[in-house]
């Protein structure tokens, strides 16, 4: 049945954002990506990957972090800041037409060039229509055996994001920013229904057997408490494969992995190359907010404490 009345402009607007809010769903896609040293072969194999995501209706589909070169952050290397570009840029465009030519949103990780001596590892996130909707700059920065990233990054510098798109409201986060449950809180605090975090992680080969299985169940228990304790969708999407660089290598170890905001794994993916294909329902958000009201229940007004560094014991 067809109901047809009149209403004014911003009677109607209103309306339209309260069905959103009630009745939305989308369908998202991960790319978990095999990366090599050749920028033009990754650039390839992500934009083949995004056009079979988009055959299967994904409507936003977000990339691995730093997807257009090999992990170079194992070594400390000058050189390597050749691979940053500005924002927007070559990479930016390239993907600011696809996104429009398919009508779908894009989460896009890159290595940006903010200006001489500055760099940033960041992302941007493209709308339907092919236009930037905005930009995120990784906010906690490792700096551990072969992630030597402060040697290259500098802490982000915008904040936490999350961006109104016409898929739901989308939270930005990048690796090592998820074992920080601040920054899952603020960006949910901002309206964020999904949080994506494109990831580079994986094991030390020689620690691997000894360790390997820890890390990676407190890497998957981190992001499930992230999702219950904020009420929202968790995406981690990783790359995937060992890359050496120099006499070092790093074996990246895929599970990319979707929570729902109680904490079920909805969807996921192992090793290998794989797109992981999802869908989305927005009620579950409210449903499960109204259910375990961890917001409504802050006590803000004593949390001034957690401005300050540990004591000394």
């Amino acid at each position: 049945m067809l109901i047809i009345v009149k209403i004014g402009k911003l009677e109607k607007e209103e309306i339209s954002k309260n069905y959103f809010n009630i009745m939305a769903k989308t369908r998202i896609a991960l790319i978990q990506m095999k990366m090599s040293s050749d920028q033009k072969k990754n650039m390839s194999s992500a934009i083949k990957k995004i056009k079979e995501a988009y055959k299967k209706k994904a409507k936003v589909i977000c990339l691995p972090e730093l997807f257009l070169s090999n992990y170079f952050c194992q070594q400390e290397k000058h050189s390597n800041f050749n691979l940053a570009e500005k924002i927007p840029g070559k990479t930016t465009n390239t993907f600011c037409s696809l996104a429009k030519e398919l009508k779908i949103i894009i989460i896009l990780p890159i290595f940006e060039k903010k200006t001489s001596g500055i760099y940033h590892n960041s992302l941007v996130l493209i709308n339907e229509k092919g236009k930037l909707v905005g930009k995120y700059r990784k906010m906690h920065i490792p700096d551990d055996p072969q992630y030597y990233e402060k040697f290259y990054f500098t802490p982000g510098d915008l904040g936490f994001k999350s961006f109104k798109t016409n898929q739901g409201n989308l939270g930005t986060l990048i690796c090592w920013d998820q074992w920080f449950p601040e920054a899952a809180r603020l960006t949910s605090l901002q309206g964020a229904e999904i949080l994506f975090y494109p990831t580079a992680i994986g094991w030390h080969p020689k620690e691997k057997k000894r360790y390997g299985k820890s890390q990676l169940n407190s890497w998957i228990s981190v992001q499930r408490s992230h999702a219950i304790a904020n009420g929202v969708y968790v995406a981690a999407v990783n790359r995937v494969g060992v890359e050496k660089q120099g006499s070092k290598k790093l074996e990246f170890w895929g599970n990319t992995i979707v929570f729902d905001p109680s904490g079920n794994i909805i969807a996921e993916a192992k090793l290998g190359e794989k797109t992981v294909i999802c869908d989305i329902d927005f009620k579950q958000v409210e449903n499960v907010r109204r259910h375990w009201p961890f917001f409504r229940d802050r006590r803000i007004d004593y949390y001034k404490g957690i401005l300050n560094n540990p004591k000394d014991a």
